[in-house]
Order: C-alpha cells, then sequence, then structure tokens
C-alpha cells in the first residue's frame, strides 16, 4: 500500500508501505476520505508541539473495516470515523474519564503515524458509527468535536457574549456549536473570506478584522461596554493568546484551544481584578463525538461548506504547501481515496 511521509520540515514523500498487522484490540480500516487539520499544516512548517520525524500525518478521518478482528459491534465494510486519541485507560485523567488528556497520550498522526495511507490499525475503543453520514462529513467530525469540546469546557449559556479568535476551521468549529447553544457570537480574524464565512454561512453575530480596526473599541461597542463573556483562542498564536486577555469582562472565561510553543504572558493585576477564569481545552471526548455526530445527522448544522479545496491521495504532496498559501483562501482541504 502506499504512505505519505513527512520525512522532516516541509518534505513530504510517498513510500510503499505493509499492510498494517492489527494487535489484539485493534481493526483494520480502510481508508476514504482524510479531512487536512491546521495540526497538520504546522508540522509540515515545523511549528507543531509534540511532534517528532518522519511522521505519517492526519487523523480527521473517514474509513470503512476493512477486518473487525472480532471488534464487538462493527462489521466489514461498515463506515466509521475514530476518536484519534488513544490513552492508557490508567491514569488519573483516564480513571476520571477525561481520556482526552491522558498522561500518556498518543494522539494518530502526531505521536504515532496517522492516516496518510490507504489502511490503517487503530484500537477498537476508537470507532464511531457513522450513524449514515458521508464520508465528508465524518472526515469532519474531529474538528467539530473539538470546538464542541471548547464550548462545553467554558459552560457556556444562552445569556452569554462570545469571542472567537481565528475563524479557521476549528474557529468556525467553535461558532457554530456556540451558536447551536443560544449564544451570542463575535468571530475576529484577518482573513475577509472567514469572517464572511463566519457570518454569512454559521451566522455569527458579529465579525472583528483586527488588521483594520481597534479591537478592544469594538468590542466596547458590541458589549455595551461589558467586554465577551467568554473569549476562545482557536488560533494557536502567541501574539493573539497573548492579546486576548485583554478582551475578557470582569468575571470572564478564557479558553484556549489553539495550542503554541511557548509562555503565556499576561498582566496578573488585570486577569486577577476580574476573577478571569483560564483554562485549555485539548482534543475531545466521546461525547463531544456523539453530540456532533446527532447535530449533523439531524442536520442542525451544515458541514459540507467548510470543504473549500479537494483533492484525491495521490496529489497530496503537491497540493500540500499551497494550502498555506493565504491567497488560495483554504478553510479545509479534503482528501479522497
Amino acid at each position: 500500500m502506499r504512505s505519505l511521509v513527512c520525512q522532516r520540515p516541509g518534505e513530504l514523500d510517498y513510500h510503499v508501505a505493509d499492510y498494517p498487522i492489527p494487535k489484539p484490540g485493534e481493526v483494520i480500516l480502510k481508508m476514504s476520505h482524510l479531512g487536512i487539520c491546521g495540526t497538520d499544516l504546522h508540522a509540515f512548517e515545523g511549528n507543531q508541539p509534540f511532534f517528532q520525524y518522519p511522521r505519517i500525518l492526519g487523523h480527521e478521518l473517514a474509513a470503512t473495516i476493512e477486518d473487525p478482528n472480532g471488534a464487538d459491534g462493527f462489521e466489514r465494510g461498515e463506515a466509521v470515523t475514530i476518536i484519534p486519541y488513544f490513552y492508557c485507560g490508567q491514569c488519573i485523567a483516564c480513571r476520571k474519564g477525561k481520556t482526552n488528556c491522558c498522561s500518556s497520550i498518543r494522539v494518530f498522526g502526531v505521536h504515532i503515524d496517522g492516516g496518510m495511507r490507504e489502511y490503517v490499525s487503530v484500537p477498537a475503543y476508537a470507532l464511531i458509527k457513522s450513524s449514515g453520514l458521508s464520508g465528508e462529513q465524518l472526515a469532519l467530525a474531529e474538528p467539530l468535536a473539538i470546538g464542541a469540546h471548547g464550548i462545553r469546557r467554558a459552560g457556556i449559556n444562552n445569556n452569554d457574549t462570545i469571542l472567537v479568535i481565528g475563524a479557521g476551521p476549528i474557529g468556525l468549529g467553535t461558532i457554530v456549536m456556540a451558536k447551536l447553544e443560544g449564544a451570542r457570537v463575535i468571530a475576529m480574524d484577518i482573513a475577509e473570506q472567514r469572517l464572511s464565512f463566519a457570518k454569512e454561512i454559521y451566522k455569527a453575530d458579529a465579525i472583528i478584522d483586527p488588521s483594520t480596526e481597534n479591537v478592544h473599541q469594538k468590542l466596547m461597542e458590541l458589549t455595551n461596554g461589558d467586554m465577551p463573556d467568554v473569549v476562545i483562542d482557536a488560533t494557536g498564536s502567541r501574539s493573539a493568546i497573548n492579546q486576548g486577555f485583554s478582551y475578557i469582562s470582569h468575571g470572564g472565561r478564557y479558553v484556549l484551544i489553539g495550542l503554541q510553543k511557548e509562555e503565556i504572558i499576561f498582566s496578573h493585576p488585570e486577569f486577577h481584578k476580574r476573577e478571569a477564569t483560564l483554562m485549555s481545552s485539548r482534543n475531545a471526548t466521546r461525547s463531544d463525538f456523539n453530540h456532533v455526530i446527532s447535530v449533523v445527522a439531524a442536520k442542525k448544522i451544515d458541514v459540507i461548506p467548510l470543504i473549500t479545496h479537494r483533492v484525491e491521495f495521490g496529489e497530496v504532496k503537491k497540493a500540500f504547501s499551497t494550502w498555506l498559501d493565504p491567497s488560495q483562501k483554504v478553510i479545509k482541504a479534503m482528501v479522497r481515496y
């Protein structure tokens, strides 16, 4: 079978790989679709934490079961996606049900080789049934689950005003999941196309372009001087994360979905006087995936418009670097096998 390996930052190469041999408790999947995530793009650039090369990228997948290997409740040919965060089941996080932040976590396509190959072997416990979703919809479940998890971490209610910084796929997923909870949502990004998408497709209540507008002044106007109840970073930009502290209301919450390599720097007195809450939001749990699958299946949200670029697996090497070019206006690239 073919695989596409990121040998080092900036270098992808196709290889002939061995067909996977499942370990006890694993199943063999035949890949059908793979979404390209910011994690994959950052790894290609050399900016992804927790990363070693060479690595097969890709964790947003849809597949069919090639060999269920005795997995209970699954059969050959069945369409599935996976929860790509493989966990130990024994650490303190796992014992508390927080398998998304297992102390020994192995994220598919990050800590271990991922989905840029024709067949993969994964733990049966990671499987999620399709519930009638298409391959493209299934491959988008993971980024939306990350947004759903961030919203759940923030404890959103329908009286909250939320600022989502970054309107890429994770930010857009966060916006649409927040809207489902009845929150008022402000989207911020420097890309006009993404802001337009957030407002027109996912019904953000307001948008801000920090490259052309005074963010603090605009937020004061939009919130009658209160500032947002919740600020969520979905950029992974150090400067954006640091600046986000200045947007929190008194008594507000700041949730970091985005991840970067360096220290966070903020004014302790300003943070303290607000009695603000800072929290990270890592990955997602099965309940987040189930929630996303259910709302997509019920047609409460349409995820397909997120896909702006489609490519066959054999063309990924040629196309990959172009997805980093802002002029290409990529929101989500989707690979078909």
